[in-house]
């Protein structure tokens, strides 16, 4: 008997329908896919479903079947991805088309260049590269009312009852707690054409709406020390990555290989010229250099509900919903394994701890603590 072949499982956009008889990028994928898979010896197998979870479920499922499993879509076809071979040490490569697309641009992986993105995924199996890079792991302290991934709405029985459960799953960008979420919740439904331009217009309805969150935050920061207090804040994100929103810089220190979470949060309501100042802050990597944020860095954090402050809304991670408080959300060391071209893998041997403190030096914080020095 013959050895057997290289398999390659694809996951389009379960959603995403051009019509009109026009192949959808998904399909376009899997033909290139095919075609490379002659001149270099590897298979394709579509595992798209009808759903988020139908995909995912299927990737789950097959995964004894596949040595690589590659994405077509944004931010949450990625997490879809992620929570599929996330542990397993199964390369995942990253087709990053539509909106978002935040986890992607920190890879400097190629958004919205289709052809280049499946040339460079061909060329990472060819010659085995790929980037060993960290994940974040939210799970539910409590039993809590479940809710769908794409819509946010409570999941409910055949009876239309409520279902509980726990939440546990895996992020690549940022879990999003408070005017984050509501921003993205907002540029989610959306009719505006483009991520950029439904999230700027999201973010400046949801700013002039500002509420102020109360959390009880519990984090174990790098250097092992337990710190736990309240926090009433607008916002307040657990990032693995730089970007949201199609290219806001919101967690600049961040770096996907270096075990560890950033927690930063919004510690006033600010005014009118402090958002504008944060907002240009945020495009070019000074955001935390202001006064009115703050930002631990953090193996795990417990986040629950405080006594005072308003309701915090229900969680987003990577632009899709994950549910309500209380959570712990830890730092997954290099659990997932993503193709890249040669090119991008040289790239990143040169970022380093070193580049990262130097901007936390100028920006005139301590590395351990957070706090301004």
């Amino acid at each position: 008997m013959g050895e057997a072949k290289t398999m390659v499982a694809l996951i389009g956009n379960p959603v995403s329908n051009e019509g009109g008889g026009v192949p959808s990028v998904g399909e376009q994928v899997f033909t290139m896919l095919a075609e490379a898979g002659q001149r270099h010896g590897f298979d394709v197998m579509d595992l798209t479903g009808t759903s988020f979870d139908d995909s995912l479920t299927a990737a789950r499922e097959n995964r004894t079947l596949y040595d690589y499993l590659v994405v077509v879509g944004g931010d949450g076809m990625i997490a879809l991805g992620a929570n599929a071979v996330c542990g397993s040490g199964i390369p995942l490569g990253i087709v990053a088309v539509g909106s978002g697309n935040d986890f992607a641009r920190g890879l400097k992986l190629p958004v919205n260049r289709v052809k280049t993105a499946v040339e460079g995924i061909v060329g990472a199996i060819a010659c085995g590269t790929y980037l060993d890079v960290d994940m974040g792991r939210v799970r539910s302290t409590e039993i809590a009312c479940m809710v769908h991934d794409e819509s946010g709405e409570p999941v409910v029985d055949e009876e239309g009852r409520p279902v509980n459960g726990l939440i546990d799953r895996y992020y690549a960008g940022m879990l999003n707690c408070g005017l984050d979420a509501s921003i993205n919740d907002r540029a989610n439904h959306s009719r505006l054409p483009g991520g950029s331009a439904r999230y700027a217009a999201a973010v400046l309805v949801e700013i002039a709406r500002m509420k102020q969150y109360g959390y009880h935050v519990k984090a174990t920061l790098s250097d092992g020390t337990v710190e736990e207090h309240d926090i009433i804040a607008p916002l307040l994100t657990v990032a693995n990555a730089r970007y949201i929103g199609g290219g806001l810089e919101v967690s600049p220190y961040s770096l996907l290989d270096d075990g560890m979470l950033d927690l930063v949060w919004l510690n006033c309501k600010p005014n009118v010229g402090q958002c504008a100042k944060a907002l240009s802050n945020a495009y070019n990597g000074r955001l935390l250099a202001s006064q009115i944020f703050s930002w631990k860095r953090v193996r795990q954090v417990e986040i629950t509900r405080a006594h005072e402050g308003d309701e915090p809304p229900v969680l987003m991670a990577d632009g899709e919903y994950v549910g309500h408080l209380p959570v712990t959300v830890t730092a997954q060391a290099k659990a997932l394994r993503v193709l890249v071209p040669p090119a991008v893998a040289h790239w990143h041997d040169s970022r380093s701890e070193e580049h990262i403190m130097a901007a936390i030096e100028r920006d005139g914080r301590d590395p351990v603590t957070g706090e301004f020095i």
